[in-house]
């Protein structure tokens, strides 16, 4: 942070100058956002975007970028700390861009990610006051994370060769991280030998590498073809190490848990989930179903979620590899629209239009919309609403601790008359 690019937008502040505010709010990013006066006004409502730093904080910050409407600052000093500010337990919190809420109490992080769902509601889908539950926090703070992806640069001859993440703001410049504290104990300690045999072969790399160490039950791999078996509940799940999912193995239960519940409680009788994957939610939620349908674009993930379902003894869930095109129209015709629920969990980016078009077709009786991205939720919640659907549960999860991100589930249900 603080190099000053050749041609600095300086309105309406100079590069590098330094600024005392109050910080008034965290935005969704993590970031705090303070208001000041600009020069020659009386009315504090210039927006300056502070890393770092906690609502009802008095802080000093330097500016570095200045927006349309906004400005970015590095925090240079907090001269009135927060009732809620902890000492960070990594060493290179505020320079590694992994985390943004090391220095702020659990349950206050709870507190406000609970609050960010609920502002995003109002702002982005016109949903005022409704009432988001409290965050179901993590089982564990720290040490949950059983997949990471540390990288490095291309090897220059003389300069040290950082292994880990993205420096704070920055899209290109590495962190030499040795330890990572939300990492699990078992990839910290495999960490290290990665690590060294990296740099004691970095010669032969011509290029920057991308590594991978994943965990489940102890082990943990470093090859993106090896498959993994992780436990959720009663079940086994196996999947490839290079494949996605969730990477809080200890909130899992909890987690899949009420997205079964939640489908049930709609009365459907059939359940489908079109980003199946392996089949977490499928396998987790068949035993509340008569049918469950399983609906995934990638054909290796069907093959897993399929073996899945042998190995663990569930007979009424089917996998099918969907195309993207038709994700509804090969389902079985026992999946009546009435009585049928959907669960979805789409990439970060939310739903496309697409796929938002064939579900409102199909007109599923109720969808348990799971998403790591709330943003990109309530921007799809707008058409839920103009489809027809009712907002009647919002639950956000923790499973990435001492992060700003969430997983939040928002329950939705068809209004009965509602056009498909």
């Amino acid at each position: 942070m603080g190099k000053k690019k050749s041609k600095f937008n300086d309105l309406p502040f100079p590069y590098h100058t330094e600024l005392e505010l109050e910080i008034a709010t965290l935005t969704n990013l993590g970031s705090g956002l303070g208001r000041v006066a600009l020069p020659g006004e009386t009315e504090a409502k210039w927006v300056v975007m502070v890393p770092f730093t906690l609502p009802g904080e008095r802080v000093r910050a330097r500016i570095f970028r200045n927006h349309r409407n906004f400005s970015e600052a590095d925090l240079v000093a907090v001269t009135v700390p927060s009732p809620h500010r902890v000492a960070p337990v990594c060493p290179l919190f505020a320079r590694c861009g992994g985390c943004q809420y090391q220095h702020l109490a659990y349950a206050e992080q709870l507190a406000w990610k609970r609050r960010q769902v609920a502002e995003l509601l109002q702002h982005m889908a016109g949903i005022a006051d409704f009432p988001v539950a409290p965050v179901v926090g993590s089982p564990r703070e720290r040490h949950y994370r059983s997949k990471i992806t540390p990288h490095f640069n291309p090897p220059r001859e003389g300069l040290p060769l950082p292994v880990g993440f993205l420096r704070q703001g920055t899209r290109f410049d590495i962190v030499d991280v040795p330890q990572c504290p939300i990492a699990t104990e078992a990839i910290n300690a495999r960490l290290t030998e990665v690590r060294a045999r990296v740099q004691a072969e970095r010669a032969s790399y011509q290029r920057g590498a991308t590594l991978l160490l994943r965990e489940a039950s102890g082990e943990v791999t470093t090859e993106y073809d090896a498959v993994i078996t992780e436990t959720v509940g009663d079940l086994k799940l196996r999947f490839l190490a290079r494949d996605f999912f969730q990477n809080n193995p200890f909130i899992l239960p909890a987690f899949t848990r009420y997205v079964r519940e939640q489908a049930a409680a709609s009365g459907a009788r059939c359940l489908v989930d079109a980003y199946c994957g392996s089949g977490l939610f499928a396998l987790t939620a068949a035993p509340a179903f008569e049918r469950v349908a399983g609906i995934e674009i990638s054909a290796t993930s069907v093959d897993f979620a399929r073996q899945n379902a042998a190995a663990n003894g569930i007979a009424n869930a089917t996998f099918t590899a969907g195309d993207a095109a038709a994700i509804f129209a090969g389902l079985d015709p026992v999946f009546v629209p009435a009585d049928t629920a959907v669960i979805i969990d789409p990439p970060r980016k939310g739903c496309d239009e697409s796929f938002l078009r064939q579900l409102f077709a199909f007109g599923p009786r109720a969808v348990v919309y799971v998403s790591c991205d709330p943003a990109t939720q309530m921007r799809d919640l707008q058409h839920f609403l103009a489809a027809g659907y009712t907002l009647e549960a919002a639950q956000p999860f923790d499973l990435f601790p001492q992060t700003r991100h969430l997983e939040c589930v928002l329950t939705l249900r068809r209004a009965p008359g509602a056009a498909g």
